[in-house]
């Protein structure tokens, strides 16, 4: 096992610089106030360099770093969201069969002149929210709410928009035994031939079945600072290499970035972000995020249904690269990232 690094300690300390220049920047303000100082000028030149410093720092950082701003304490969830895009928000409960998930959101609500149904995963901000909905990993009984309501959406010929923040689905023992990994699967199934748009967006956090099992959609935006991937990294190092301080090695492996994943054609657009990530003006981060789905909304109004459910199939069957009796199949990822693995070596 590898000793525990300054990084493991801290993972906000790409971020340390930042966060020292805007101190310095509040006791020059507390202090000019005080002592009615004549600073201004002074205090503009260390916000310019702070300006800088936020761009140089984050244009430069690890797929890790980038994974530890989708998971911000101060990023905003979907509550905040709801708050800033959808007017008119009426939330919805249960799955008619065991209970309510407080991890899953779903409602109806406006977007401007658009009515749509909301699903999405809600992770909760204080302690006592966070254990009450699971740290946004929802149940069973989630997915079989959301999908109920995407069915009534279909019904009324609503479109879908689904707001993805989960690091996966509950693992627990009786999220097993209701059946998760066999409930994601209907959803799947289910959001393939829906018969009304799909948009989906991942927040922050896009983990595993968790995410899928709501994420099968039509366009699918990303925050340029979210990550959506098979599994964690610190998952995936624990079980790769034993040993969850590689998890730094893991991010990168698994290309499970915003600008990656758009480049091999699993994601169609990434929204931006204000500079230092979405937590820094949460406003400007909303705006953002509204306008993408009154494009994406708009887009989609004009296409007949048929059209619609019909690509989004074909976009799904098409996403990966592989190998099949020496042949490459597919067209999504670049040829030198397939690689033949011996499964006899061991």
């Amino acid at each position: 096992m590898r000793a525990v690094s300054k990084r493991q300690q801290d993972p906000y300390l790409f971020e340390k610089p930042v966060l020292e220049l805007e101190e310095k920047i509040k006791e020059l303000e507390a202090l000019a106030k005080a002592k009615s100082l004549n600073i201004g000028g002074e205090i503009a030149t260390l916000r310019e360099r702070l300006q800088a410093l936020l761009r140089e720092t984050f244009e430069r950082i690890s797929p890790y770093d980038r994974v530890m701003v989708a998971r911000h304490p101060n990023r905003p969830q979907i509550q905040d969201y709801l708050e800033m895009i959808v007017q008119e928000f009426v939330e919805l409960h249960g799955d008619r069969a065991f209970g309510d998930d407080k991890a899953m959101v779903t409602g109806f609500g406006r977007i401007d002149n658009h009515r749509v149904l909301i699903v999405g995963q809600r992770k909760g901000k204080s302690t006592k929210e966070k254990i009450a909905n699971n740290f946004g990993s929802a149940h069973p009984e989630g997915y079989r709410k959301a999908l109920l309501k995407m069915r009534m959406a279909e019904k009324f010929g609503l479109p879908i928009v689904s707001f993805i923040d989960t690091p996966g689905a509950y693992p627990g023992v009786g999220a097993e035994e209701r059946g998760v990994a066999y409930t994601i699967a209907v959803n799947l199934l289910e959001m393939a031939r829906l018969r009304v748009p799909v948009l989906c967006v991942v927040l922050g956090e896009g983990g595993s079945g968790g995410a899928l099992g709501i994420g099968v959609g039509d366009r699918i935006g990303m925050l340029e600072n979210a990550y959506y991937s098979v599994i964690t990294p610190e998952g995936c190092a624990a079980i790769l290499w034993r040993d969850a301080a590689s998890a730094a090695d893991a991010a990168k492996a698994l290309r499970c970035t915003a600008k990656e994943l758009k480049t091999l054609g699993v994601i169609d657009d990434i929204i931006p972000e204000p500079l230092g990530g979405a937590h820094r003006n949460p406003e400007e981060a909303g705006r953002n995020l509204k306008s993408w789905m009154l494009r994406t909304l708009e887009d989609f109004s004009t296409i007949p249904i048929a059209k619609i459910v019909e690509d989004r199939q074909e976009r799904f069957r098409a996403i990966g690269t592989y190998l099949e009796g020496g042949r490459l199949i597919g067209t999504r990822l670049d040829p030198p990232d397939i690689q033949t693995v011996d499964v006899d070596a061991g």
